[in-house]
């Protein structure tokens, strides 16, 4: 990991955001790029010539006057800083800047369910995780050093979900100390006897990873919900992160049913981090 984008508003959930990116740029030796999107408004793009040149020159001078307070932190010593301003017409283009810099990973500090009804109504971090084609790794908490060592990845071993599979395990790989593997067995529309679970498993990995060495290793949830199985088992077993494939533009939804992705992402006090398929 080399490049790590941080999108901030000056808020107090943005610097949560700076603060896990700078624990996880440190332990990667990794650069942090502190984003702050001026946005272009239907009035400013009516105006003149000179007046949006005297418009954003006075945004890009309150940027730069908040970017110099917003980075004196201890927690930044030792960390390359690299603050960005870019003008936008929509938050989605973040992955156009993350494309341009070739980042690794987004970090975004969220409200989460205490702050709004709903995480993703309306926000800038959906716009974010529904367009990236980069990770995005959402902080909703202050955490003073962020490592991960138990990190919850549920999927539901369908032909589809192989892409997103190899892609989420290939980064955890180098991310987490480790990763459990869960598959939730709800009593409604999808359910599945021990056998068929287990054939499907074994059937995935077979075209997923080439072998079974992972068989033994899948942890078999039932619950009256795919979301409640998965946050029940991070307090099973002391997770620390979930991580989740969304499918980008078409909608914060998991492969196995309906918006799991959304709902888990709304609900968990944990990180998460989201991979768009």
């Amino acid at each position: 990991m080399k490049k790590i984008i941080v999108p901030v508003d000056f808020s107090e959930h943005s610097e949560y955001a700076l603060k896990a990116a700078a624990s996880i740029a440190k332990k990667h030796q990794a650069e942090i790029l502190v984003l702050h999107m001026l946005e272009i408004g239907a009035a400013s793009i009516s105006e003149s010539t000179l007046q949006q040149q005297e418009t954003t020159l006075f945004y890009l001078k309150l940027a730069e006057k908040n970017f110099k307070n917003f980075l004196k932190k201890p927690y930044l010593e030792a960390v390359k800083v690299t603050p960005i301003v870019k003008h936008y017409i929509a938050f989605k283009e973040v992955n156009n800047v993350a494309e341009e810099y070739n980042a690794d990973l987004i970090v975004m500090g969220s409200h989460g369910a205490s702050g709004m009804k709903e995480l993703f109504l309306g926000s800038n971090t959906e716009k974010v995780v529904r367009n990236s084609n980069v990770p995005v790794l959402v902080v909703k908490q202050e955490q003073e050093d962020v490592h991960f060592e138990d990190v919850v990845f549920a999927t539901d071993f369908s032909e589809e979900a192989i892409e997103g599979y190899q892609r989420v395990m290939n980064f955890l790989s180098n991310f987490a100390d480790k990763i459990h593997i869960v598959h939730v067995n709800t009593p409604y529309g999808d359910f599945q006897s021990s056998t068929e679970i287990e054939n499907k498993v074994a059937h995935f990995l077979l075209k997923a990873e080439g072998n079974l060495d992972r068989l033994n290793s899948i942890h078999y949830i039932a619950d009256y919900t795919v979301e409640k199985g998965i946050l029940n088992f991070c307090n099973v077993v002391g997770s620390d992160l979930i991580a989740v494939i969304t499918r980008g533009k078409k909608g914060l939804t998991h492969f196995f049913s309906g918006s799991v992705s959304e709902d888990v992402t709304n609900h968990a006090l944990l990180p998460v981090i989201a991979f768009k398929m």
